[in-house]
């Protein structure tokens, strides 16, 4: 039974909106059930029970304490029953996600995508809202990627929570896995990508509004770093998903699953993402990934600013491309050893060098930094070859760039996995995988992953602005950075926010700030191995961590 108070007529005069997470304190001695019959409620009536008196509380009285779950407009049945009008449906939100996004985008935002949002099918009309609404159902969809080991029925009640119990006038009950499904089907991927979209470019507005930088480069003009990398998710085998993502490795798409590829643009310093162009599989990586470069420069063009670097791999896009990229903003890019340059220069004070590199009838100038990365216990220096179009050796030094390459895999590789730790079958033998059948709702269920994944991580930014700086150790006295408030514990603690409803926002940031990761370990892992094995046959060698600082040795000295 739910306890839903009436205020007291001390209070009558109270008209305004009662605080998340606040709770109502009453005499137990007021509690009274409300029907005429002035019987006790039985476990079928579904009313809630009402305050009988006004008395002041008074220290050491029998006091109920009632968290708030939801406020809504009263109905009264001829037999005294006091129910509440509308559903868990109008009422549930994504708490702490949408507080940050109302934040940064203003109110109602998913509001006003459902109010756009248009339904398709015979089996959805969007008339009777009761059990879903739209709105309620892009919530749904949002939540189901944050949850792995619940199916979308159980997300659905997770939304729910405590507002199930509320004694709704009509009664509700969560709906279906099928009627889900029709809904999922009528709304199709538009909605949740324009949300991704919002999600994304308010993310993109906080960090150009707030500096964040935990990695840059640059003395008089310092330049915010950003990485991208490719990525494979896996989603269902049906042969609409076949069609239309393919697979890599061979020609014949004989692979267990296909697979989509994405193309995560993120901020190195926070591991935020900012853009993800996505398509299909593809058989031949390098092209699969050049074409959502492209993508990623048309669609988002704001990305690519002269106030950022951008942080690539061995993935070699083309003279053509990068040409385009540094006519637009600044990059840092590991060669393959297998490309030629054409060097034009002597080697410069800091040990680097000129050249030009040149494919599909482009010849591009950059400037060569080479060096050698050395750690503790590793059998040979591992030889990196980096370009840029930084040619400003005084700005830019050639042992800072070096040094700033690392970003790379902070901003992708562990931005990846602290994503991908979400979607089901994660882990290092199976692979991170959607559940969607179809294509249109693969694109759905990666839009709702992308914004949910991002809301994340602005919560996990508010928090580390809320958390108090350590007393003790190498960051003590310093600003908490965004890096070292956890994922995973954030994730787990809007979730249960989520269910519980109405958290107060500073109250629950202010609890994530308090633990901390420990970042930059100089932590260090074949190529081969980005996360260890869970096989009982894998050896302590496949997976060996080195814990020590990398010396850097630049190749190119001058005589």
């Amino acid at each position: 039974m739910s306890l839903y108070p009436v205020a007291s007529r001390a209070a009558a005069g109270f008209t305004g909106e009662v605080p998340a997470g606040v709770m109502v304190a009453l005499r137990l001695a007021d509690v009274v059930p409300p029907l005429r019959s002035g019987g006790p409620l039985a476990a079928g009536d579904r009313s809630a029970l009402v305050i009988g008196g006004t008395a002041r509380i008074r220290t050491g009285e029998a006091t109920v304490f009632c968290k708030v779950v939801a406020v809504a407009s009263a109905m009264v049945r001829r037999d005294g029953r006091v129910q509440a009008q509308g559903s868990p449906a109008g009422h549930a939100t994504l708490g702490p996600l949408e507080d940050w996004l109302e934040e940064k985008a203003g109110p109602g935002v998913i509001e006003e995508i459902a109010a756009r949002a248009v339904l398709r099918g015979k089996y959805v009309k969007g008339e009777r809202e009761r059990l879903l609404t739209r709105a309620f159902v892009i919530r749904v969809i949002v939540l189901m990627t944050l949850v792995p080991d619940a199916d979308a029925r159980e997300a659905l009640i997770a939304l729910a929570g405590d507002l199930a119990l509320v004694p709704w006038a009509r009664a509700w009950v969560p709906a279906s896995a099928r009627a889900l499904g029709d809904w999922r089907n009528a709304l199709g991927p538009e909605p949740l990508e324009e949300l991704r979209d919002i999600v994304l470019g308010a993310s993109w507005a906080e960090h150009e509004g707030r500096d964040w930088r935990a990695a840059a480069i640059g003395r008089g003009r310092p330049l915010k770093v950003s990485s991208l990398d490719g990525t494979l998710i896996r989603v269902p085998d049906t042969p609409a998903n076949r069609a239309a993502f393919g697979s890599v490795g061979t020609g014949d798409d004989s692979s267990p699953f296909p697979q989509l590829r994405a193309l995560p643009l993120t901020d190195a310093s926070t591991r935020a993402l900012l853009g993800m162009p996505h398509g299909p599989a593809g058989t031949d990586k390098a092209a699969a990934e050049q074409k959502l470069l492209d993508t990623a420069m048309r669609d988002y063009p704001h990305l690519f600013t002269t106030g950022r670097i951008w942080l690539m791999d061995r993935n070699y896009h083309g003279a053509a491309r990068i040409a385009r990229l540094t006519a637009r903003t600044h990059v840092l890019i590991r060669l393959k050893s297998d490309i030629p340059l054409k060097r034009i220069s002597q080697i410069l004070a800091d040990g680097s060098y000129i050249a030009e590199l040149s494919g599909d009838g482009v010849t591009v100038t950059v400037r060569v930094i080479e060096y050698f990365a050395d750690v503790g216990g590793q059998d040979v220096p591992e030889m990196f070859c980096l370009i840029t179009d930084l040619t400003d050796i005084a700005e830019y030094p050639a042992r800072e760039l070096a040094a700033l390459y690392r970003w790379r895999w902070d901003g992708s590789e562990t931005a990846l996995r602290e994503a991908k730790a979400s979607l089901n079958g994660a882990g290092p033998g199976t692979g991170p995988m959607l559940r969607s059948g179809t294509p249109g709702l693969v694109r759905q269920e990666l839009a709702a992953w992308a914004a949910a994944t991002e809301m994340t991580r602005g919560v996990a930014r508010d928090a580390a602005l809320a958390a108090v700086p350590a007393r003790k150790g190498r960051r003590a006295g310093q600003p908490v950075r965004p890096r070292e408030i956890s994922h995973a514990r954030t994730r787990r603690a809007v979730l249960a926010a989520i269910r519980a409803g109405r958290t107060g926002y500073e109250t629950l940031t202010r609890a994530i700030g308090k633990y901390r990761t420990v970042a930059d370990r100089n932590r260090h892992r074949a190529r081969k191995s980005k996360s260890p094995s869970s096989f009982g046959h894998a050896t302590a060698k496949d997976t060996a961590t080195r814990i020590a600082p990398a010396i850097i040795t630049m190749a190119n000295q001058p005589a």
